[in-house]
């Protein structure tokens, strides 16, 4: 059923197989491309190719040493027009991922005693939310019962706290639902309340266009992060791309080499952006395979992209429905695929979410992720738990218990993704549905997870160091 079709032909791995447990071997159907993705051969070409130059980049004065400064200036430049930034208004910051990118970007905001509130909304990933728990006063935006952003609200609040929030921090498409936010309707209402906008395009960017705009157009969206690992560059990196005339100003959050003009015994002169936030030796080669990245998703086209991905995710919404017990959250409607993300999490009636997640990849290859996927509050609203239902959770999981943790399954496609591996996962889902799988599995109460009993993969077949 794993046929090499459509956009295949452009990543790396795709052809390999996996064990199961009756021993035999298949090939590996990912469909965890919400936490990760595979890598492009386009990227896999441009890291070796640069490996031969790599060396230290910034000031020094071999061959190497200069081209690898410049390519690595070169990839800060496409990620900028990437995602449409202006080089006069805005600067590029390279980081871990995004969530390294928004810790930095609330250490960084310059919040004042008057404006020190930052929306967010109930659907946001952590990473959009601890981090501004610790760097100013967070309100959360209410969500419909279905999981969108319940946008009456959100004006609502933008209106009473209009002399005090500062900024409004939402995911640009949710990593549990593939919700789509309208962002730069958002930055509208928030730019008239006197305050920035910050999007998390971690799920966004590697699936649409992202535009930010130029500063003097209202819908303009301030900062936007990014993650090179959910863009098909798996080598450590992520971006931060902002507003200029911020990261002119104040101390930054990392000090030591590479950030400053000037060094005394009493005094310090910080370096301009982005050199003042990227405290010691950056990782040249994952802006590279991030900048090798973006070109192949630009030669290929962010709107072919979005349109391969709404046809899979169409054709999976009709195809899921076959499985007794099913339960699909979130967006339903196949007809509304071209609005949403290929994101869709769901549960089978009276089977644990780790169980099914485990059975898929031990004996099916399948692999998807099971539980709450970095979205706690999010998952509860889904699953419709009251407050004290939330507690008795919160209070087994303290105990060390998480075999009853609320959670989903969630089924996320890449670029690659084919509609003969939708049919793979809903025969799969018949079956665990209907309990003809082959192991016995014990589930591991301190985690939740299962796994068969008597059998682990021999990983060192696979893969040594």
């Amino acid at each position: 059923m794993h046929t090499a079709t459509g956009y295949q032909h452009y990543f790396v791995g795709l052809d390999a197989q996996v064990p199961l447990l009756d021993g035999s071997r298949r090939v590996y159907i990912n469909f965890d491309n919400a936490a990760s993705t595979p890598a492009l051969k386009a990227v896999q070409r441009a890291v070796n190719e640069f490996l031969v130059f790599y060396s230290s980049v910034h000031r020094g004065t071999g061959f190497k040493s200069q081209l690898s400064t410049h390519a690595y200036e070169e990839s800060r430049r496409i990620v900028m027009e990437f995602l449409g930034a202006n080089p006069k208004e805005h600067t590029c910051i390279f980081g871990k991922n995004t969530t390294e990118a928004i810790n930095k970007l609330a250490r960084r905001f310059p919040f004042t005693d008057q404006r020190n509130v930052v929306l967010i909304s109930g659907m946001e990933h952590h990473s959009n939310d601890l981090p501004w728990r610790s760097a100013a006063h967070t309100i959360h935006t209410a969500l419909t019962p279905d999981g969108r952003l319940d946008i009456d609200d959100l004006r609502a609040k933008l209106e009473t706290y209009r002399s005090q929030v500062a900024l409004v921090a939402i995911t640009g498409a949710s990593n549990v639902t593939g919700n789509l936010n309208p962002i730069h309707q958002i930055a509208e209402w928030a730019h008239a309340a006197g305050a920035q906008i910050a999007v998390d395009c971690a799920q966004l960017a590697p699936h649409r266009k992202v535009d930010m705009g130029t500063l003097d157009d209202p819908a303009h969206l301030d900062f936007v992060t990014i993650s090179a690992h959910k863009m098909y560059a798996p080598f450590g990196t992520g971006a931060l791309v902002g507003r200029r005339d911020i990261f002119e100003r104040g101390d930054p959050d990392l000090t030591g080499g590479g950030t400053v003009e000037i060094v005394t015994l009493e005094d310090v002169v910080w370096s301009g952006p982005p050199d003042r936030d990227e405290a010691g030796s950056p990782n040249t080669i994952g802006a590279v395979a991030l900048a090798a990245a973006i070109r192949q998703l630009q030669s290929i086209g962010m709107q072919q992209v979005a349109e391969h991905e709404a046809e899979l995710t169409h054709y999976a919404l009709q195809a899921l429905t076959a499985v007794p017990g099913i339960q699909i959250y979130g967006q339903t409607d196949p007809e509304s695929a071209s609005q949403r993300l290929g994101v869709i999490p769901l549960k089978i009636k009276g089977i644990s979410h780790f169980l099914i997640a485990a059975v898929l990849g031990y004996e099916f290859g399948i692999g998807v992720r099971s539980g709450c996927f970095c979205a706690h509050p999010y998952i509860l609203h889904l699953l419709g738990l009251n407050h004290d239902e939330s507690r008795q959770v919160r209070a087994q999981m303290l105990s060390g218990d998480k075999s009853n943790m609320p959670g989903l399954i969630r089924a996320s496609f890449g670029l690659y993704n084919t509609v003969e591996e939708i049919d793979a996962l809903v025969e799969a889902l018949l079956r665990i549905a209907n309990g003809q799988y082959g192991g016995r599995y014990h589930q591991n109460i301190a985690s939740g997870e299962y796994s068969p009993e008597g059998w682990a993969p021999a990983f060192d077949q696979y893969f040594q160091l």
